[in-house]
């Protein structure tokens, strides 16, 4: 498989195009996907029926709008999606598919905790055409000896979303936030002028969601400690919150200045309710909510959305980049139903038809090469791009935590103490005794 340079390669795709993520992870909603029919009849007289188990919630309804123009194109070929809400929804949801014998012929994995748990089921995809085209550090995660195990979804970034208006209004320039005094003192005149300026808090913080917290807040204070480096996370044996103090800095801004009671407060009502109508000035959410946010005002979503990095020493100015999770084939289907999921995933990244639909209709910031001709779909992207082109990114490396750990451990950990029932030392402490547990 030929080369090519990661970091000139994001600036080149990410210039190229407009997720994510995760995603980013999804907001925990279950929905089942268009069970479309297809139609036509394969080589032996029957379609191809190809099952797929997806966690993105944000682009549910993009994505079987893919599949139809797929199905129209490969009429010898069924495709049944089924969306189940990410974080932990999808992960249980996924084990009991297994368990019960209704095994997906493609589905999602967060990284290499992921690929240790169903190795057994992942097919080398390797011989695709997507495998050849990912940009180089993208498939470090799902490489296991020779084999390529997952194609990476897109990348995304993530930081500080913040409203445009109100920041002008309350006249606070977004430019010179670089350090966590200076959030505070822009938090502290968003507070002063609540009234004026028609917020009800300066941030949402949905402190129900571990994910938020637990993957993405914990992440910009753990990446320097594994070099920003997702396998150093996965290889290492223990965690030591090195920037911890400036976490639980971060994390107690966020919550005391934030609508309450913040342990209620989940993903949609931080994104939908808060941020989208106006009624606060910040949230931490990534490029993955655009399509939201849109759906609920476009003029908002297009003009006065912006991003701020958060404010982590050393590196003042920076935002986490990163592939949120991958897709997988189970080489446990029949091979013909293999292949056609091969194929698909290929057409999805590598034809024209699907190269225009992931950038404008899925708005990803893709992690393959090939893209040059496409546009970047969305302001968000335009500033993760930005931040990208300029090389000022983190790592992720939560996703080489030991399974489960962001969330079950330091996520239930932060909303203890969120409850006051336990100290951010304590949080700490629960967090790394359960690393240490889960690798011995």
């Amino acid at each position: 498989m030929k080369k090519k340079r990661f970091y000139s390669g994001i600036a080149t795709a990410l210039l190229a195009s407009s997720v994510l993520a995760g995603c980013s992870f999804g907001s925990g909603e279950e929905s089942s996907g268009g069970s479309n029919d297809g139609g036509g009849e394969g080589g032996n007289g029957e379609a191809v029926t190809v099952d797929v188990f997806q966690f993105k919630v944000e682009f549910k309804d993009q994505f079987e709008e893919l599949v139809s123009m797929y199905e129209e194109e490969n009429p010898d070929v069924n495709i049944n999606v089924k969306t189940v809400g990410g974080g932990n929804d999808y992960g249980a949801s996924l084990k009991t598919s297994f368990s019960s014998g209704e095994e997906p012929d493609i589905f999602n994995v967060g990284g290499p905790t992921d690929v240790d748990e169903y190795e057994e089921y992942l097919a080398d995809v390797s011989d695709t055409k997507a495998a050849e085209a990912a940009l180089e550090g993208t498939l470090n995660g799902v490489s296991r000896d020779d084999q390529v195990l997952g194609l990476p979804f897109n990348q995304e970034g993530y930081g500080l979303l913040y409203n445009k208006k109100v920041f002008e209004e309350a006249g606070i320039d977004a430019s010179s936030i670089k350090t966590m005094e200076d959030l505070k003192g822009a938090v502290e005149t968003l507070n002063s002028n609540k009234e004026e300026l028609g917020i009800k808090a300066p941030f949402a913080f949905p402190g129900k969601e571990q994910w938020v917290m637990g993957n993405h807040l914990a992440n910009a204070y753990l990446a320097d400690e594994f070099n920003h480096d997702v396998m150093e996370a996965y290889e290492a044996e223990t965690v030591e919150f090195a920037m911890g103090d400036q976490m639980k800095e971060f994390t107690d801004l966020q919550s005391e200045n934030s609508i309450q009671p913040v342990l209620s407060l989940d993903y949609s009502q931080q994104v939908e309710e808060h941020f989208s109508l106006g009624n606060v000035a910040m949230i931490q959410q990534g490029n993955w909510v655009y399509n939201t946010i849109e759906s609920m005002d476009q003029e908002f979503a297009e003009n006065n959305v912006g991003l701020l990095p958060i404010p982590v020493e050393g590196y003042e100015g920076s935002i986490p980049v990163g592939v949120p999770n991958y897709w997988v084939v189970n080489k446990q289907s029949e091979d013909e139903v293999v292949q056609a999921s091969k194929d698909f995933l290929d057409w999805m990244y590598t034809s024209d038809k699907g190269k225009k639909f992931v950038t404008e209709e899925f708005k990803f910031i893709p992690a393959y090469e090939g893209y040059e001709d496409q546009e970047i779909a969305d302001p968000i992207s335009q500033e993760i791009y930005n931040y990208a082109k300029e090389g000022n990114t983190l790592g992720w490396v939560f996703l080489g935590a030991p399974t489960a750990w962001t969330e079950d451990a330091l996520g239930v950990a932060m909303q203890e103490y969120l409850a006051g029932d336990i100290t951010w030392e304590e949080v700490e402490k629960q967090a790394t005794d359960a690393w240490e547990e889960a690798r011995q």
